[in-house]
């Protein structure tokens, strides 16, 4: 026996593509947060209303707008006054009573008579030409209270039925975007702060394939690369100059790629890369194993470290740390990169002795007793000076 099918009516067609199309949006703004930019606008063309507000009510009255529609925006000078009513709102105080991810609307919470005589009417919402509301409370993340309204003028009418399955359709898939943009936000977080972790090293890091293609650099990285020679970034992977150096980099990065495919590889990590008249950099590889999620493995990659002995000490953090005098900071540091003290004294354009006289006060602010070991404490006390 056939089943039989009935046609969709065109308006609830149209209604329904809406819905979904918002649904999407609201999952692809999780992912990119850029997109949360005008969610409120395409919520309140959805449900036929003029206005939206998402925000979280959290402790201590702490209230944090996450989106609105441009006409709930208000001055500088009045955001002080706004704040207030926001912290005051009535609707959000009746809705949790109410109950928690329900859909509701002013009707639900208000009577006609309470809201004549409610200052929250009569000072704000007339103020944004808010009259009629629908939309819910629900938990949101750190014990914070997320809270959804979409508004309309009183002349556009109160909502009906097809608003509130509409909105209820729409609250789900909002809360559990929030909670996805909220993680990808923590991960982001994590991610930014490991890059400016990498950036504060002395050492450049390169994230590489087992072809030495360069997946990520950090900023010090990057100006290794740009500042010496000897090092080259050639269609995307990082190479050397000198074709023997060259093999024996290809060579550490295969056997660190192995590893990291959980095989047996030969031993030895690190490289020294000669310069003319200047320290060599050295160069180290490692393996960087995969991590293993539900979505799949990530790939097996290799982190290679370079590290100029050469590169300027941060004079200023070496005199926070030791109570150096300006000129004191321009000899330790000259003094942690291995310089003599007739280097310092001819770069500096001073005599011998007053290079000893610096030393001396040097050893005498750091604890240190001879130049090599106050030279040492000095090189690992502080990063090396980036360019960015």
């Amino acid at each position: 026996m056939r089943g039989r099918y009935t046609a969709m009516p065109s308006q609830e067609l149209y209604e329904s593509s809406r819905v979904s199309g918002l649904i999407a949006h609201l999952y692809d703004a999780a992912i990119d947060d850029a997109l949360w930019s005008g969610t409120a606008t395409r919520i309140a063309e959805t449900l036929g209303s003029t206005s939206t507000v998402l925000k979280l009510h959290g402790d201590n009255a702490r209230v944090n707008l996450l989106e609105c529609t441009d006409n709930l925006m208000v001055s500088e000078r009045e955001q002080a006054w706004a704040h207030d009513w926001h912290r005051k709102d009535l609707w959000v105080d009746r809705s949790v009573a109410y109950g928690m991810s329900r859909i509701i609307t002013d009707e639900d919470l208000v009577t006609r008579e309470e809201q004549a005589r409610s200052g929250f009417y009569q000072e704000w919402l007339r103020h944004l030409d808010i009259h009629h509301m629908i939309g819910a409370v629900f938990p949101a993340a750190d014990g914070a209270i997320g809270v959804l309204g979409i508004h309309r003028p009183q002349g556009a009418g109160a909502y009906r039925a097809t608003e509130r399955r509409q909105a209820a359709l729409v609250l789900p898939h909002l809360q559990r975007a929030l909670r996805l943009g909220q993680r990808f936000a923590a991960v982001s977080h994590a991610h930014a702060a490991t890059l400016q972790a990498l950036d504060k090293m002395d050492t450049g890091v390169l994230m590489v394939d087992g072809t030495g293609r360069v997946i990520q650099a950090s900023s010090i990285a990057e100006r290794l690369l740009r500042d010496n020679a000897e090092l080259a970034f050639i269609c995307g992977r990082l190479a050397l100059r000198s074709p023997a150096l060259h093999d024996k980099l290809t060579e550490l990065v295969r056997g660190a790629m192995a590893t990291a495919r959980g095989q047996i590889a030969k031993s030895g990590a690190a490289l020294a890369i000669p310069r003319p008249d200047r320290m060599p950099l050295a160069l180290e590889v490692a393996p960087l194993r995969p991590a293993v999620s539900a979505f799949g493995e990530q790939r097996p990659c290799v982190l290679v470290f370079i590290r100029d002995p050469e590169a300027p000490i941060a004079v200023a953090r070496l005199r926070e740390l030791f109570g150096f005098t300006r000129t004191e900071g321009v000899v330790a540091a000259a003094l942690g990169r291995g310089a003599s003290l007739e280097d310092i004294a001819a770069g500096m354009g001073i005599g011998l002795a007053t290079v000893r006289t610096h030393l001396k006060r040097i050893l005498a602010k750091t604890g240190t007793h001879r130049q090599a070991e106050a030279a040492a404490l000095l090189a690992r006390s502080v990063p090396t000076v980036s360019n960015h």
